[in-house]
């Protein structure tokens, strides 16, 4: 099973994006998507992969989030 985690594109520079996951920034090839700054993607080893809406971005990290506190408990 494969996991694509969601975050929002703060940074964009030669092809390479900074991509914000909520506690942690890294940096994410962009050669597979259009995007800007600002726009949510889904991430799979350190490549960008599919655009998201806000919302639909927003809405996966807390469910992602949620996921992550019930498995601390």
């Amino acid at each position: 099973m494969c996991i694509a985690i969601p975050g929002e594109v703060i940074e964009i520079r030669d092809n390479i994006g900074v991509v914000d996951f909520g506690d942690l920034k890294q940096e994410v090839r962009l050669d597979l998507v259009d995007v800007n700054v600002g726009d949510f993607v889904l991430v799979h080893v350190g490549f960008a992969i599919q655009r998201l809406s806000r919302e639909e971005g927003l809405e996966t990290r807390e469910l992602f989030r949620e996921v992550m506190a019930a498995m601390e408990d």
